[in-house]
């Protein structure tokens, strides 16, 4: 017999639970507002897609792929995976639905989880949350700043300050070819491990990522993309910086960052956060031209982010921020009584109604055990009956805070409640 008390969520996988949610809500939205305030669509993505869109489009030498992707046969017999990252899946639903012959930017947002096998730590996750957009078919610079521009303005709207932006171009198709090259043959000189050495061969840039401190020490004068731009990749960068600088968006230029997916071009960024410790990093993108090719569909050029949801709590946690509402309701309702119970359930409909957030004293509680509840639900305004007052045509109303309680006519209370809180009655 299973012992049901042992169940646990699995293993990375974080639960948000009020009043915590409260706060998780809060960045998740705040995070697509300022995507919504540029024009970005909503677009909800399957939570898994065939194996070989993220084979193909994330790369098959990523870590992503070879190491971290949840993958299983349906009972088809299909091979599907649980979503790692956002961009591949947006591209898919893009060509699948024609969205790339309409009007182009194409400007879509997304939100959710996504997974990875890894191993769980403060801010790493195997479901993990994220906010994302895409800017789909238009190689614009000025496109590039935009988006930037909207993540670090997502970031300080919830009042996050302690971040930077970095940001670096990979090059494009006439120099990163060539630069490739000249990385390799750099690191194929040096006395790398079997491991290393096979990921000089497949993918050259990423052993550039590699953290550990005698690989740090040996590529420190290798290469840097930066150094060998194409006059055309050059130029793209130089104008996004301009357009950065006009937005007022603070940047640092790091030569030697590299993104754990293959398909960056051009602008790639990232947004670090010192206080997460060695999960420093909060959110990033790049450009991807030449991704939606790889995917069957036409040659356009794309730009977007993926913003961590878990990764901003922290950081707003580690400079002592809070954000959302504090409180679960406006309204919290006292019924003393089998009568009174029924005239504020109806009461709280209405309120509802109106958009205001109402929730009442179940289960038959005295009045002190029902106030109790008024005080921890964080409500403005309770309203008080008994049977008697319902009797009486009345309902008590009363200011949480300072504690003062006016009896009204059962027909008022929704108008002088929404007066309460500055509402106007929803028609």
């Amino acid at each position: 017999m299973t012992d049901t008390s042992a169940f646990r969520a699995p293993k990375g996988v974080p639960d948000y639970l009020p009043p915590d949610s409260a706060q998780f809500v809060a960045v998740r939205d705040g995070l697509l507002q300022a995507a919504r305030l540029a024009g970005y669509g909503y677009v909800e993505l399957p939570i898994f897609e065939e194996t070989a869109l993220f084979a193909r489009g994330v790369g098959e030498s990523t870590d992503v792929v070879t190491k971290e992707m949840y993958t299983f046969a349906d009972r088809g017999d299909r091979s599907v995976t649980l979503r790692p990252e956002g961009t591949a899946g947006v591209m898919r639903a893009v060509i699948e639905h024609g969205v790339d012959r309409g009007p182009l930017p194409a400007k879509l947002c997304y939100s959710g989880p996504f997974f990875r096998y890894e191993r769980p730590q403060s801010g790493r996750y195997r479901q993990l949350q994220q906010v994302g957009v895409e800017a789909i078919g238009v190689d614009d610079p000025a496109l590039d700043a935009e988006v930037i521009a909207i993540a670090d303005a997502g970031f300080r709207t919830l009042g996050l300050d302690g971040f930077r932006l970095e940001l670096t171009s990979l090059g494009d198709d006439t120099c990163r070819p060539q630069y490739r090259e000249l990385l390799q043959d750099f690191l194929l000189g040096l006395d790398l491990d079997e491991e290393t050495r096979r990921r000089a061969q497949l993918n050259p840039l990423r052993v550039l990522d590699d953290k550990r401190p005698h690989i740090k020490e040996m590529t420190a004068d290798a290469p840097l993309m930066l150094d060998h731009l194409s006059d055309a990749a050059k130029q793209h960068f130089d104008t996004v910086l301009v357009h950065l600088d006009a937005l007022g968006v603070p940047y640092v230029i790091n030569p030697r960052m590299v993104r754990g997916l293959d398909y960056y071009t051009k602008t790639t960024f990232e947004f670090v956060h010192d206080g997460l410790g060695a999960q420093s990093g909060i959110g990033g993108g790049g450009r991807y031209d030449g991704l939606m090719r790889q995917l069957g569909g036409q040659d356009l050029s794309g730009i977007g982010f993926g913003l961590g949801v878990d990764r901003t709590l922290l950081a707003l946690k580690a400079e002592g921020k809070t954000v959302g509402e504090t409180a679960r309701v406006d309204v919290f309702g006292v019924p003393l009584g089998g009568d009174a119970k029924l005239v504020l359930a109806r009461l709280a409909g209405a309120l509802r109604a109106a958009g205001v957030r109402v929730d009442l004293a179940y289960g038959d509680r005295g009045m002190k055990g029902a106030m109790k509840a008024a005080d921890r639900s964080g409500a403005g305004i309770a309203l008080v009956a008994g049977d008697r007052d319902i009797e009486a045509g009345t309902v008590g109303v009363k200011d949480m805070t300072s504690g003062e309680q006016l009896d009204v006519a059962v027909d008022g209370v929704v108008s002088d409640v929404l007066a309460r809180l500055g509402r106007i009655r929803l028609v």
